[in-house]
């Protein structure tokens, strides 16, 4: 035994990526067809962007929805308040998934992408199944506090990070109905179009939801009328209103949420609420940029010296990988995020294809993913260019 790590616990790690690594891959088709309906539908593009092969999409190294990589390996009773009114039973497949996609050694490292969506939804569902017998969709903040302590328990007993309120941001006001100013379960029913709503959100497709965005649209009307029973705003200016008036709705979209959560299945209930933070995950991109000053230096000029402009880029790639996993449509988004850095920097070649960095290199590396590469033919296609 040295370092105090011991042969056992080495080889348990060791697995426990070998099985991540296959689960990762097995789900790699939903992704792919992802990209395929955006490449069919357009995207906007103004700026350095990557171009998809005849083929389709690259082969993609983390999953739209990636499943959990490991089987539960724990089974232990978790020391509780006793001061939550939430239903744990209700939601204890759930709640053992998300120890699982949060498993203590990975979770800072996927929690964009995995870690930190599952959290979300199971707050989410134990809400709104424990609705079903306090009638309420949002909790009083003292029992707030409570519950978030017991769920991060509960998790922690299982094998999940003992930080996942810090590395998720999750906050008590989380579990809270916040600004919005209905969260009695019948009064819901009573403003919103139930129906309409379940019919659109009972099953979605996580690739069409994306583009056509039909659940998400009657989520947003749903709670813009719950917000809309909210007190007069008349003695506010213009500014105000518009930032109080869109707080308040994205505070009613996750009573909306809950209430969701509450008609389904919990496992559907999942299913359906990570393929919405997919769509909403996948808009941007998550990483921090460096100073490129150091790239501009060295890749200026029109790139005089291709070594010493590849290793500036290899350098800076390199910070971004250790960063976070991160799918490839964010991926996306990254590189044509800094493509706009370069280009406002009057770098005028294209360091992409010249240095051979490919959608993979913006993010840790996942398994062998070949040599197919979506940026080997990156154009700079702002109208300073073209």
């Amino acid at each position: 035994m040295r370092g105090g790590v011991s042969f056992s616990d080495r080889v348990a790690v060791a697995l426990a990526l070998l099985v991540l690594v296959i689960r990762i891959h097995e789900s790699l088709a939903t992704s792919s067809n992802y990209l395929k309906e955006l490449a069919l539908t357009g995207r906007e593009a103004d700026v350095m962007l990557p171009e998809l092969s005849p083929s389709g999409a690259p082969e993609p190294f983390l999953p739209l929805l990636a499943p959990s990589p490991l089987s539960p390996f724990t089974n232990n009773t978790a020391q509780i308040s006793g001061l939550c009114v939430l239903n744990f039973t209700a939601a204890q497949s759930v709640i053992s998934m998300t120890s699982i996609d949060c498993w203590s050694p990975f979770a800072s490292v996927l929690a964009n992408v995995i870690c930190c969506p599952q959290l979300e939804a199971t707050i989410a569902i134990l809400i709104g199944q424990s609705s079903k017998e306090t009638n309420v969709l949002g909790l009083n903040a003292t029992t707030a506090k409570h519950c978030l302590l017991d769920i991060q328990q509960t998790l922690v007993e299982q094998g999940a990070n003992n930080s996942l309120n810090q590395i998720c941001s999750i906050r008590p006001s989380n579990l809270t109905e916040g600004s919005c100013p209905v969260k009695d379960v019948d009064q819901f029913e009573s403003i919103v179009a139930t129906s309409e709503l379940l019919t659109a959100c009972d099953k979605i497709d996580p690739v069409k939801e994306c583009c056509e965005q039909t659940c998400q649209s009657a989520i947003s009307e749903a709670a813009k009328k719950l917000a809309q029973r909210a007190y007069d705003l008349s003695m506010l200016d213009d500014s105000h209103v518009k930032s109080v008036r869109s707080n308040r709705v994205e505070d009613c979209k996750n009573i909306v949420l809950h209430w969701l959560a509450s008609k389904l299945e919990p496992k559907h209930a999942k299913e359906v609420l990570r393929g919405l933070t997919n769509c909403k995950l996948n808009q941007v991109c998550p990483l921090v940029f460096p100073d490129i000053r150091h790239v501009v230096k060295s890749c200026g000029n029109g790139m005089s010296n291709l070594t010493t402009c590849c290793g500036a880029m290899d350098s800076y790639v390199s910070h971004l990988q250790k960063q976070s996993l991160i799918t490839n449509l964010q991926a996306l988004d990254c590189a044509t995020s800094l493509g706009m850095k370069f280009q406002r920097a009057n770098i005028t070649q294209n360091v992409f294809d010249s240095c051979h960095l490919s959608l993979k290199d913006f993010s840790l590396q996942v398994g062998n993913q070949g040599n197919y590469s979506i940026l080997t033919h990156v154009a700079f296609l702002s109208s300073s260019y073209v």
